[in-house]
């Protein structure tokens, strides 16, 4: 089993945009790492505290395929000066490829987040 990671940032804490940030981060997760949802042991979001319209596992729960994936959402920690309006996601995913062949994503203004990840 390994983590991939992920992050995306919105503009506005409304639940369309966080619906629509969340499902092209998940799909951009398992294109770029070619994971099956079957293959997908859990999936732990979280998010800052600016967003309050939607849970974002609800989001990944509309996908084809996610219907059974066990999903678990917790609230970022507050830090002085942090990026804002970001949700983080963890899958932890049954696979034979190593950490070092795992392609972690970072989609929007959380691309700084992890620029030694994602610039590979």
């Amino acid at each position: 089993m390994q983590g991939v990671r992920g992050a995306i940032t919105v503009e506005n804490n409304d639940k369309n945009e966080v619906f629509a940030a969340v499902q092209q981060l998940l799909l951009a997760m398992l294109e770029n790492n070619q994971i099956e949802t079957q293959d997908i042991g859990a999936a732990l979001f979280s998010a800052t505290d600016d967003i309050t319209a939607v849970f974002p596992a609800a989001a990944a729960r509309r996908l084809e395929g996610w219907e059974f994936v066990p999903l678990f959402d917790a609230r970022q920690m507050d830090v002085d000066n942090s990026l804002e309006k970001c949700i983080r996601v963890l899958l932890l995913v049954n696979t034979e490829k190593t950490q070092r062949e795992i392609h972690h994503v970072y989609l929007g203004q959380a691309a700084c987040l992890r620029p030694d990840l994602t610039n590979k």
